[in-house]
């Protein structure tokens, strides 16, 4: 039989001072360690040291970041929406969209958990940002994905991609949220550490707002949703372990498993909460589960806040105060309550079959106390625990080899001369394993539960109708570019930056704000933390030109394998509103006839592209130029041209360039195409220059067009006409038929992955 040690106590941890502890099992430092016996004025108990381990991760504290984000604080301002009624440092940012309502949006990422258990990592992923949401009083109504993978042919790839997206479709399926658009991305860089970056999107009454602030000294503290087992437990089984007996339960499982039907209630049961009025302040549960909940939320309140551990409902009887502390059992929230409140808090949960159960109180004083089987386990001040924890200013040194990749640019490279070599090019291009058809991931998908979907993939971004009466509606698009990061981590991010921006601002809709998921390799490196300085730099320089400003985020370091870090990865969330969902802009050829225009200029600008990649396997060089002011223009010209209705439908120009925009324009309706190239055929089809948008409208348009283009100042070229019949023609280069160029583009991901469904 199992046998238990004395429980860990802070009277015992005043009695044996010297005791050995595993703090660096844990992931704490040893200078770390001791400044934790020094707040403590002792040593801390192993429940204790095991809130400190997890909160003052990296993952938690963002202890090698903060220093860095704080300056995001500047952009507060820059908005041109209303303003920002919750930014960083809430669980997720909120803007005003006016009259009374708001949206909160965030991405967060899954990247090691999905890795070792693909399915469950990336489930759990989203349902841990959905709860975000959740949690500032929203309704959630959208997701979104960004996706990382190793080689598409690499074995472990099969194993990785296919276990992600279809947790990833599971878990948003069975919510019952649409998946509105994303991006998929196989790289080298990412085998063994793919990144799994999830979004979510809600919607709320201004009134509704919620802050995780435990105020009220009185006030009720109830744990409500699942039962907390020993999953996603992961560094506390260390300390766990040592009170059992050889041949006992030695280890917990450190990748969370996820119930997404417990979570629809959850969102059901937490809305009508909220409408009833009777929560004073809410957390969810998410990475260090009960250890991060009761600390933040005590943290950022006004008194303290004590705990009985044996009052949390158990799925595994055998869990010790430890592991209860640290589980991160999914499905789970915390809500304070007025004393008042707590019966009809409970009647709503009864109704909704959420199990829910008073684990404590808000107190007077700063304290965070904890107790288990009448025993004090706990006893710290939360802002230690929460907020104070380490921060660390890294050396950052720029790279000695950053000055030889960038002068190895591509103009070396052979370029296609002939129609035929060109014609070969498009057809490499559009069946490569980044720019083919993303369709095998995005039909697991539903795309338009709700039933207020109003554009989703393969669409530049998503769209969302917010009100039936208003038809107002929001915009969403998720992009990020490691190869040209890698490159220029400044400039690399701001081409992210403004590819999200183009995305949304095409459909109609007008770029309001950013939510960023920026994803590195190990800050104890001080060329990776040149790199993140220097991606920073580039979003804060980007997001002030653009008006844009950071609501919130989040940062995943330590993405490596062995000794190989992954390319710098900051993945832009970009939202846009429209005032009438009607005037969207969608994407494809819609009609024979029409004019299909570029807007923007064409430089020489082949560096990182995906044709170097393709064609050579090159990575060298300086990424594209990028004109802030330009992407203004771009957006203004939008914003007039769907409201009057002039335009067909709209592109972006970004990896693959012109040649893959129309590959995908012509194949989204079956349509062709006869075009023209102004100057050199190889520049045209396949540089990758920032700022420009492959449109089509009717012939009666045109005199309106010219005349918006010019009143905005963007070059505007007539490259041709939409055709009936089904082949892309460049006039004195090549014909392409619609048949060949989808069975090369449709066929990668099926081939690769299909088995693995």
């Amino acid at each position: 039989m199992t046998t238990i040690a004395t429980t860990d106590t802070v009277e015992r941890a005043l009695q044996t001072p010297e005791q050995t502890q595993p703090w660096a099992e844990l992931g704490l430092k040893e200078d770390e360690y001791a400044r934790i016996r020094q707040i403590l004025d002792r040593r801390p108990t192993s429940c204790e040291l095991a809130m400190y381990s997890v909160m003052w991760s990296e993952h938690c504290s963002y202890k090698s970041s903060k220093i860095h984000l704080k300056r995001f604080s500047e952009l507060e301002s820059v908005t041109e929406s209303g303003p920002l009624l919750a930014g960083i440092g809430d669980n997720a940012g909120v803007i005003d969209i006016g009259d009374g309502w708001a949206v909160t949006f965030k991405i967060e990422s899954h990247n090691h958990p999905s890795y070792v258990e693909p399915y469950q990592g990336a489930a759990t992923g989203v349902g841990g940002i959905v709860r975000d949401i959740l949690a500032m009083g929203a309704r959630p109504i959208g997701v979104m994905d960004s996706l990382r993978f190793g080689p598409l042919d690499a074995p472990d790839t099969a194993r990785v991609a296919p276990g992600v997206v279809a947790g990833v479709g599971g878990y948003g399926n069975c919510l019952g949220l649409p998946n509105i658009g994303g991006e998929v991305v196989f790289d080298a860089c990412y085998a063994g550490n793919p990144l799994v970056n999830a979004l979510c999107v809600g919607v709320l009454r201004h009134e509704h707002l919620h802050l995780a602030h435990a105020t009220g000294v009185g006030n009720q503290v109830i744990l409500y949703g699942a039962r907390t087992g020993g999953d996603g437990i992961g560094g506390a089984s260390i300390l766990a372990s040592e009170t059992f007996t050889d041949g006992g339960p030695t280890k917990r499982p450190a990748v969370q498993v996820g119930d997404p039907f417990m979570e629809k209630l959850l969102i059901e049961c937490t809305l009508e909460l909220f409408q009833a009025g009777v929560v004073s302040a809410l957390q969810d549960f998410g990475a260090a589960g009960l250890s991060c909940a009761t600390s933040e939320l005590a943290s950022a309140g006004d008194g303290g806040m004590h705990v009985d551990l044996d009052a949390v409902p158990l799925r595994d009887s055998s869990l010790r105060p430890e592991e209860i502390l640290m589980s991160e059992s999914q499905e789970r929230m915390m809500a304070i309550v007025r004393p008042e409140d707590v019966e009809r808090f409970m009647e709503i949960c009864a109704k909704w079959d959420v199990l829910a159960t008073t684990v404590g109180e808000v107190t007077d004083g700063d304290r965070l106390v904890i107790d288990w089987h009448g025993e004090r386990v706990v006893d710290v001040d939360p802002k230690t625990v929460a907020h104070d924890g380490p921060t660390y200013d890294r050396p950052i040194a720029r790279p000695g080899w950053i000055d030889t990749l960038q002068a190895d640019g591509a103009d070396h490279l052979v370029r296609p001369e002939s129609g035929e070599e060109l014609a070969a090019a498009v057809l490499a291009l559009a069946g490569s394993p980044n720019l083919c058809d993303t369709s095998w991931v995005t039909n697991q998908y539903d795309r338009f539960v709700l039933g207020n979907t109003v554009l989703a993939q393969p669409q530049d971004s998503g769209m969302l109708r917010i009100d039936e009466q208003t038809r107002t509606g929001i915009a969403l698009a998720v992009d990020g570019n490691s190869r040209y990061t890698y490159l220029d981590p400044a400039r690399g991010a701001q081409i992210a930056l403004v590819e999200a921006y183009r995305n949304v601002c095409v459909t109609g809709a007008r770029p309001q704000a950013i939510t960023d998921c920026l994803n590195f390799g190990s800050p104890e490196d001080p060329e990776i933390m040149w790199q993140f300085t220097e991606a920073i730099d580039g979003l804060i320089e980007g997001c002030r030109a653009l008006g844009t400003p950071v609501t919130g985020g989040n940062v995943s370091f330590y993405n490596k394998t062995g000794e190989q870090a992954i390319q710098p990865t900051p993945v832009i969330g970009m939202l846009g509103l429209i005032d009438d969902v009607a005037n969207r802009v969608p994407g494809g050829f819609t009609t024979a006839g029409d004019i299909i225009y570029l807007l923007g200029e064409t430089s020489a600008e082949f560096d990182g592209s995906r044709w170097a990649e393709v064609a050579h396997g090159h990575l060298g060089g300086r990424p594209p130029a990028v004109d802030f002011d330009h992407h203004r223009r771009l957006a203004a010209f939008f914003d007039e041209a769907a409201r009057a209705h002039l335009l067909s439908s709209a592109h972006d120009l970004s990896d693959g360039g012109l040649a893959i925009a129309l590959v995908e324009e012509c194949l989204r309706r079956h349509l062709g195409a006869e075009i023209a190239l102004p100057g050199d055929a190889f520049t045209a089809l396949f540089s990758e220059s920032t700022g420009r948008v492959l449109v089509s409208a009717a012939p009666e348009q045109a005199e309106v067009i010219a005349e918006a283009a010019a009143r905005h100042g963007l070059p505007l070229t007539v490259l041709g006409h939409v055709l009936e019949l089904p082949a892309l023609t460049v006039v004195d280069q090549f014909t392409l038929s619609l048949d060949d160029l989808h069975d090369a583009w449709a066929a990668p991901l099926p081939e690769a992955l299909g088995a693995h469904v």
